[in-house]
Formats: C-alpha cells, sequence, structure tokens
C-alpha cells in the first residue's frame, strides 16, 4: 500500500537562540528544525511526534543528534499513514524533503518498507535509514538504503517477567498491533520472560501461565479500521487478566488501567515504546521498555559526515552495564511505581541473567530450545540456542500462546 500525507509545508526561520538548534517552526503535519546549513536530516514518522510512544521516540532521538552533532538541521513530517493523511505518497513527501536539502531520510516504520527501497534509488545521494527493516540482510537493498533496529526482545522479556511476577489471576494479555515477523517475535519475546519469572522467582507452573495476544490490525487505532484498542483492553480485564502488556504505537492500555484501577480494580499495565510511558498512569505501570534511537542516529550521522559510512543491517544489543543511560544503549526499562519491592529486585535478578543468556549463547540463553511453535513445531531444538535470524524472522507465536499467528 502507498502511503499518502497532505500536502506538507515546510519553513526555514533562523532566529539566534544560543542553543543546540536555531529553531522550531510547526505547520499542521509538518516541523522544521534550522541550525547551520550543512547536514539536514528529514525524519518521517507513521504517527504524531508527540504521541507518547513510537514516534515521538524517534523525534526526540532525532533532537539528540542536533543537539550532539554540530551543523545539523532537521525537517519532520508525521502522521505519514494511510488513515490519517491518504492523499500523499511517501515518494512525494520524499521529494519535498530532497528539495528542502536532506541528506539523510529516516523512514521509522515497517509499513514504509517497500516504498523506501523505490523511491531510494532516485536519490543516489541521499541516504535512506529505513527503521525496522531487512532488505540490507536480506540483499534488496538499494547502495544508498541502510537498516536498523534495536534488539527489543530483551526490553519484551522485561515486560513479560513483570507482569509474571504481579499477576495474581495468572492471566496476562498482549495488545498486538499487527501480524509480522517483528511483531511475533516481541509477543513471544514478552512470553518467555513470563514463564521464565513465574516459574523462578514465583515457583509456579509456567504452563498454568495464561498468555493471550490480540492484535488491533495497524499500530494505532484507526476507527473503522482497525479493533478499538481501548474496547479490547478493557475485554482483556473484563476476560480475567489483571496485567495488559502493550505492543501498539500509543497509550490505551495503560490509559485503561488507570481508569479500572481508579474504580477499585486491582489490574497494572506495561505500556510500550517511549521512556516516559508511565506518565499516563504512574500508579499501575508495572514499567516500561523502550527505544532509545539517539545513539545510534548520532553515529550514523557522524559516519556520513566524515565520509565513513557503509549500509548495514544493525540490530542494536542493549548496553546491558547501563542499559538507562541514554547516551549509550539503544534500549531501556524503566521501572514503574505499580512494580512491588520485591518485584522489582527479581526483575533485576532477570535482568543480570538476561545478559549472561542472550540469544546466540551456546547451549544457553534467553532464546534457548526447546522451543515449539504454536502448531506443535520444534523451531529450536533442546541444547540449541536461536540465532538472531531465527528470532528475527520467527514464523508464528509459540507453544502456549494463546492468539493468532497469521500464517
Amino acid at each position: 500500500m502507498r502511503l499518502r500525507a497532505i500536502v506538507i509545508a515546510f519553513l526555514l526561520v533562523l532566529l539566534p537562540l544560543g542553543a543546540a538548534f536555531a529553531n522550531t517552526t510547526t505547520t499542521d503535519d509538518a516541523t522544521t528544525v534550522a541550525q547551520d546549513d550543512d547536514f539536514t536530516i528529514g525524519l518521517i514518522l507513521v504517527g504524531p511526534q508527540d504521541d507518547r510512544g513510537w514516534s515521538q521516540a524517534h523525534y526526540e532521538a532525532a533532537e539528540y543528534v542536533l543537539e550532539n552533532v554540530e551543523g545539523t538541521n532537521l525537517i519532520v513530517s508525521e502522521s505519514i499513514n494511510p488513515a490519517d493523511n491518504p492523499d500523499r505518497t511517501l515518494d512525494l513527501v520524499v521529494e519535498d524533503m530532497v528539495d528542502q536539502g536532506a541528506d539523510l531520510i529516516i523512514a521509522n516504520s515497517d509499513e514504509y518498507k517497500n516504498d523506501v527501497n523505490a523511491v531510494a534509488p532516485f536519490y543516489p545521494d541521499v541516504t535512506f535509514i529505513h527503521i525496522s527493516g531487512d532488505a540490507v540482510l536480506t540483499g534488496d537493498a538499494p547502495e544508498n538504503v541502510t537498516n536498523l533496529m534495536a534488539q527489543m526482545v530483551y526490553g519484551k522479556a522485561m515486560a513479560g517477567c513483570s507482569a509474571a511476577l504481579t499477576t495474581e489471576t495468572g492471566k496476562i494479555s498482549y495488545l498486538g498491533p499487527l501480524i509480522n515477523d517483528e511483531t511475533r517475535r516481541l509477543a513471544s519475546s514478552a512470553f518467555l520472560g513470563a514463564q521464565y519469572c513465574y516459574e523462578n522467582f514465583r515457583g509456579m507452573d509456567a504452563a498454568d501461565l495464561e498468555f493471550e495476544v490480540v492484535w488491533i490490525g495497524f499500530w494505532f487505532n484507526i476507527p473503522g479500521v482497525t479493533l478499538d484498542p481501548t474496547e479490547v483492553a478493557n475485554s482483556f480485564f473484563d476476560g480475567g487478566s489483571d496485567v495488559i502488556i502493550s505492543g501498539i504505537d500509543t497509550t490505551e492500555a495503560i490509559v485503561v488501567a488507570g481508569q479500572r484501577a481508579r474504580e477499585g480494580e486491582p489490574v497494572t499495565a506495561v505500556p510500550y515504546d517511549f521512556e516516559g510511558g508511565c506518565e499516563e498512569a504512574p500508579e499501575v505501570c508495572l514499567g516500561v521498555p523502550y527505544f532509545n534511537w539517539g545513539p545510534d542516529y548520532v553515529s550514523i550521522v557522524e559516519a556520513l559526515i566524515d565520509g565513513s559510512f557503509e549500509p548495514t543491517w544493525t540490530w542494536s544489543a542493549p548496553v546491558w552495564e547501563d542499559l538507562n543511560n541514554k547516551d549509550v544503549s539503544p534500549i531501556g526499562f524503566l521501572k514503574g511505581e505499580g512494580l512491588s519491592e520485591e518485584a522489582a529486585g527479581q526483575l533485576d535478578e532477570f535482568i543480570a541473567w538476561l545478559a549472561e543468556n542472550q540469544i546466540g549463547d551456546e547451549g544457553s540463553g534467553f532464546w534457548a530450545g526447546p522451543i515449539v511453535l504454536q502448531d506443535g513445531t520444534e523451531y529450536i531444538a533442546e541444547g540449541a540456542n536461536a540465532t538472531l535470524e531465527e528470532v528475527w524472522y520467527l514464523p508464528q507465536l509459540l507453544e502456549g500462546m494463546v492468539g493468532d499467528s497469521g500464517e
């Protein structure tokens, strides 16, 4: 599907502020941040830049680049998706950004995969970052396209662990977006983390833990197209779940949990994507796994400026010794007020275990076998550990999960 948006008007206005960037000008659908006219970044967001989720994490990372790399400018086009802006294709957004002088264009959604790879050859002097893609890995990428993603599978495992340490009903629900390799591996990582902590810290049988996944159909609510995430979240709680793990770009899971808790229900939630996710309802938040794109963005921009950049498929691993350091680690996990002191200590132990048992470790690891797919097929044999690519291309949900695998 070609993604479309309303006509974008960009305005560059230079005002001396003596800060990392000179000024921010916002129109109905675009923001231009300008300083010295040296290196210009175009940022294409699937959602609004203040969504308290996926897109805001990218926007703040771009601001981090402006603060840390001298002579960089930023052009932002937000809510480029078929619901909010059905009349503008991605190639026209790219054309406008190139006309504005973009040297680098970042497209922040899996939804842009086909469009980025199609349009990039027309602008060989511009570098494109496709977030969450794998065209470089498969050999299908144009020469000026690079892929970047962070290993959020670990953050989701922490989310699942937090949920398992907290649930009293033994029933956890996962609010999913659409179904693809990425969303299957993230939901499944939450499930694996939940099973490990339910068994190893609570002494319960992991097979007794219920884990349900419902997909709404897109990364956020599109009225009349997707399931309403607010309704889905309420149905989870009505069905006996007392913890919701969010996998969508927006905040409905924790908002609903906060509303239900204020009515006296013992429910909690784990938001996603953005470090400020708990702020929607801090009293019910177990914690938030969040993306920190800034360090990788800075590295890419600096390499482009000094001429050392080469396109890669990069799946950035956490910096375990300093997980929540915004200057180094591509993912983090901030504990929430809803997590008990005992559970917080156990989560720390689990995080330490993850650091010592990473994907790909020989004979052990977070994704160690036996791992069985939802249809009963053995995916990772006992005594083996999944490779990064086996996790990346997970074809189904895992045995024990309730929900559609999409295939």
